[in-house]
């Protein structure tokens, strides 16, 4: 989605060096094997993973450093929660039954281990059809603010199941930059905003 491959350089400490677009300076695993081998790891391997995005790239100067997680309550959250300090964690899930269950036992385990959650993002929250513009709540209507009312949580924003959203990010072109003036941006841009200026912060390690 940030339209970035290829291997990072090392720099004179040895430290890799991350892929930079947009601005953001970006780290993943798929830099570091084949574009299709597929990431098996358990126990030990997915410490050492975390180990080496983590401590041995040169990320220089941050504001935020957000570690974009699987979802479920496994080896990664755990490792990630118990090794590095973490101001907060932000559950992000579909509104349908099915997906609010593992959101809810994210949420819970970060409660667990003293990580603070800041709030529950619905993604694919309700199709607009860009023809006759009506609204389907296709995944369901409004389950994360249902579940964010059970946790004592706040819903920090809504994201649409738009095509172009879709389209851009699979070109690796983000919405935010390719169409920053669309309706689709300033839907979701509206809810960061409210957030960021009453003092939220997504994840700052």
């Amino acid at each position: 989605m940030m339209n970035l491959k290829g291997n990072p350089e090392l720099s004179q400490d040895n430290l890799m060096r991350p892929l930079l677009n947009y601005g953001i300076a970006c780290m993943s695993m798929g830099f570091l094997v084949e574009e299709t081998a597929p990431v098996v790891w358990r126990g030990l391997m997915v410490m050492s993973a975390i180990e080496k995005l983590l401590r041995q790239v040169d990320w220089g100067h941050l504001d935020y450093l957000v570690v974009d997680m699987p979802p479920g309550t496994g080896d990664v959250q755990l490792s990630v929660s118990q090794n590095i300090p973490i101001s907060g964690a932000v559950i992000v899930s579909t509104p349908q039954d099915i997906a609010l269950m593992d959101a809810h036992k994210g949420a819970e385990m970060f409660r667990k281990v003293h990580v603070p959650v800041l709030g529950l993002v619905q993604n694919m929250s309700v199709f607009q059809c860009p023809q006759c513009k009506h609204k389907t709540h296709i995944f369901g209507a409004d389950g994360a603010r249902r579940l964010a009312r059970t946790l004592d949580l706040d819903v920090l924003g809504d994201v649409p199941l738009h095509l172009n959203i879709r389209e851009t990010s699979d070109t690796g072109q983000p919405i935010v930059f390719s169409q920053p003036e669309s309706d689709e941006v300033s839907d979701v841009l509206k809810y960061v905003f409210s957030y960021l200026f009453t003092g939220y912060i997504l994840f700052d390690i």
